[in-house]
């Protein structure tokens, strides 16, 4: 079995031409709807044995229309701020 080089693997990626990166900061309606949706379900999830029946509600209705939201601005290519 031939062992390959790390020399041969090195000089094959320096050949490669380097692409700039996009900008990060693309679609921000939705990376804030998306931060949203995470920090409720963190929160969520570490109250929920403790939350009423009427705050698990609220709590489900409030995580169903942030998914919506994010469903939406996908779908519309998410550029829409909120």
């Amino acid at each position: 079995m031939k062992k390959k080089s790390k020399k041969s693997a090195t000089v094959r990626s320096a050949k490669r031409p380097t692409k700039p990166l996009p900008e990060r900061r693309q679609m921000r309606g939705l990376r804030e709807v998306l931060d949203d949706l995470i920090t409720h379900v963190r929160d969520t999830s570490r109250r929920v044995e403790e939350m009423a029946p009427s705050e698990l509600e609220y709590a489900q209705e409030r995580m169903q229309w942030l998914v919506d939201e994010v469903w939406r601005l996908v779908l519309e290519g998410g550029d829409e701020t909120l």
